[in-house]
């Protein structure tokens, strides 16, 4: 079988590529295209030998230039966009938000069904639990949510402990926004999460975030979320991510 020639688009650091050589077909990547820079870094470092171009596809390809028919409507809704993903929820502890019925929140703006959900998961036992995918040797104070985040976004956490067997999608938005971008970590494993959150509205600010610390929440590391997407214990570089927290979110497309 010739082998297949390869054009890895949005590469970031290098999932797919991992993936193709871990399948074992006949295969050459001829060139990988990314502009986030961190993530390129990353993927230089494991395929040393692939070209990697820091470019935009549309750069690459014939694409219709859709700016150019309506160029004025075309502003407005890149700006819309942008606008749209900057906005930060003002939440706050109201219990006027619950349900009834099934959809009854009983707390963190979770209903009976999605804690159960939840439960189900964490009882996979062909699952391996979080804890073997952590790190050891690492500062984690860094990774530490700080108190504004806390009290901003206690109910829009996806919060797990590393005896769970579970977490949800970590997306290149992780590290900048709360909402839908990955699961953090509960470190501090003899705190009931649910004796933390029913009491928060009955206390003011300052004894939210105390209580909130009690949890010692943290996000993942890179290297971490890189053990649950199944990369190998030799893919390196991954102190290139580690500069900021917010190189986090590099870890697009893996």
């Amino acid at each position: 079988m010739e082998a297949l020639r390869v054009l890895e688009l949005y590469s970031g650091v290098g999932g797919m590529h991992h993936a193709l050589r871990e399948s074992c077909i006949p295969a050459q990547v001829v060139a990988a295209i990314d502009v986030n820079t961190v993530a390129n870094e990353v993927y230089k470092y494991n395929f040393p030998h692939t070209q990697l171009l820091a470019k935009t596809i549309e750069v690459l390809m014939e694409f219709p230039k859709i700016e150019s028919v309506h160029p004025q409507k075309y502003t407005m809704d890149v700006e819309n966009k942008i606008q749209e993903k900057n906005i930060e929820p003002n939440i706050s502890f109201d219990s006027s938000t619950q349900c009834s019925g099934k959809d009854a929140i009983l707390f963190k703006l979770e209903t009976a069904e999605e804690i159960h959900r939840k439960n189900q998961q964490d009882s996979d036992l062909s699952v391996k639990m979080l804890k073997d995918f952590l790190e050891d040797d690492t500062d984690m104070n860094q990774y530490l949510l700080p108190p504004k985040s806390l009290l901003r976004y206690a109910l829009l956490l996806d919060i797990v402990q590393p005896t769970c067997r579970r977490s949800v999608c970590f997306t290149k938005g992780y590290g900048s926004y709360i909402e839908g971008t990955g699961s953090v970590l509960q470190t501090a494993e003899d705190v009931q999460i649910e004796n933390i959150y029913k009491s928060l509205t009955k206390l003011s600010q300052e004894e939210q975030i105390t209580k909130l610390l009690m949890l010692k929440l943290r996000y993942f590391t890179p290297k971490e979320i890189a053990n649950l997407l199944g990369f190998p214990p030799e893919f390196g570089m991954w102190d290139t991510c580690r500069i900021q927290l917010s190189c986090i979110k590099t870890l697009k497309n893996l």
